[in-house]
């Protein structure tokens, strides 16, 4: 089985994610070892709160310059959550700078009355890369379910793997770019989609280990 490190950054229940991998035939391992992030064949770092909280539990660990050369190594990644608007440069959240693997920023949702706010419940994504692995057996707009109040804005549009309209605001819902994928949403509380999302990715880190 693909064992798969699962970052532990006190940021979040980590249970229901190890959950559901271990439902995707993976076996997630719970960590704030760096070294564990290089034997494991893939890396997860789920999370929910702020991000300025989030980065300084990562540098209080010693994480940031692991998790930044495990991705350089090329080694499959999965962002979930605030997992993923960390990977950004920095946040209208807070003042901490992001991981900057990817160009960008995360930005708040513009105040309207037609919206409620943070972004709560069940929505359906709009796929933009369509052959991307991470939607493979899924239907052409998928239901999954989101809890946050900010985007993430990437500088390269092409880096968007999906989006998702709330009101009359489009904005990323996951991006996929060479051995990294991230998503805003929460697979592992998206049913049969979510689960099948965490499958897909379970798929690529053994096509990777194989080849």
């Amino acid at each position: 089985m693909a064992v798969i490190a699962v970052i532990d950054y006190d940021m979040g229940n980590l249970h229901s994610v190890c959950k559901a991998l271990e439902k995707a035939g993976a076996t997630p391992k719970v960590t704030k070892d760096p070294s564990d992030l290089e034997t494991a064949m893939a890396v997860v770092l789920p999370g929910v709160g702020a991000f300025d909280p989030a980065m300084l539990s990562l540098r209080s660990r010693g994480l940031i310059e692991p998790i930044k050369n495990i991705i350089a190594q090329g080694k499959p990644f999965l962002g979930i959550c605030l997992g993923m608007q960390i990977l950004f440069d920095s946040s209208e959240e807070g003042v901490e700078n992001g991981l900057g693997i990817i160009p960008g920023k995360v930005r708040r949702f513009r105040p309207s009355q037609e919206i409620r706010i943070p972004h709560m419940g069940w929505n359906q994504l709009e796929i933009t890369q369509a052959r991307s692995l991470l939607w493979e057996h899924l239907p052409p707009q998928p239901w999954v379910y989101f809890v946050h109040s900010f985007y993430v804005d990437p500088v390269e549009k092409k880096v968007n793997a999906a989006t998702v309209t709330h009101g009359s605001q489009t904005v990323t819902a996951a991006v996929a770019y060479e051995n990294v994928t991230a998503v805003q949403f929460h697979p592992e509380k998206s049913s049969n989609v979510g689960l099948q999302i965490l499958s897909n990715f379970v798929s690529q880190v053994r096509e990777k280990i194989t080849v």
